[in-house]
């Protein structure tokens, strides 16, 4: 059996810390918390490479690397209540889950529901709260969220979601068009949202999240 504490510390040494990744929290929760639990058996072997897996229907993990970038960009607070939209079976909420207080894991159906919640209780996370639902949505009965991580591709952010940030709150994702894409953060003050665009990344398009497309009338 491969020893999964020293593919973790090469995770963190190799992939995470080499791309900017500052914040020990989340070195901290990577080096910690098993990755492999929050997979399918098929993917196993793959568990701590740096690519975005597939897990099924519009559920994906993201390169560690590029989660973590993504949530150091949402700068979460230890008094924090945070909402992790995707996120495949709950592996991207139990690290968010490290930094926050309470978390919502938004999966896309109630099976992965369940198994995020029983891969977070195998890694001892106990404050991450697993529900499904339609994923540009969100979850309106803990809001408003301190933080809103998703974890996948974006060409727009539905207006429902971004009513769900409280004061202050920081809303981050990727943005994708053409192949190409890029990481942002929307920051709620006042009435406004404020975007700044963060790193070049990429990610699979989450059903949802399209661009609204333009209305012909003849």
């Amino acid at each position: 059996m491969a020893d999964t504490a020293l593919q973790r510390k090469n995770m963190v040494e190799s992939q995470v810390r080499p791309s900017d990744v500052t914040d020990r929290r989340i070195t901290a929760a990577m080096s910690t918390i098993p990755r492999e639990v929050f997979i399918p058996d098929r993917l196993a072997k793959f568990a701590y490479s740096d690519e975005t897996l597939g897990i099924g229907p519009n559920a994906v993990m993201l390169p560690p690397s590029t989660l973590a970038r993504l949530v150091q960009l949402a700068d979460i607070d230890p008094g924090d209540n945070a909402l992790v939209i995707g996120g495949g079976a709950g592996y991207a909420a139990a690290i968010v889950a490290r930094l926050a207080k309470t978390v919502v894991a938004l999966l896309p159906d109630s099976n992965a529901a369940s198994e995020a919640a029983d891969a977070c209780r195998k890694a001892g996370v106990d404050n991450v709260t697993a529900a499904a639902g339609d994923l540009a949505g969100g979850w309106t009965a803990h809001a408003p969220y301190a933080a809103i991580v998703v974890e996948g591709g974006v060409e727009s952010v539905p207006d429902v979601l971004k009513e769900q940030l409280g004061q202050g709150g920081r809303l981050v994702a990727i943005e994708v068009e053409r192949g190409l894409g890029h990481a942002f953060i929307l920051q709620k003050t006042g009435q406004l949202l404020m975007r700044r665009d963060a790193f070049q990344a990429t990610a699979p398009l989450l059903h949802g999240f399209e661009s609204p497309k333009p209305v012909f009338v003849f």
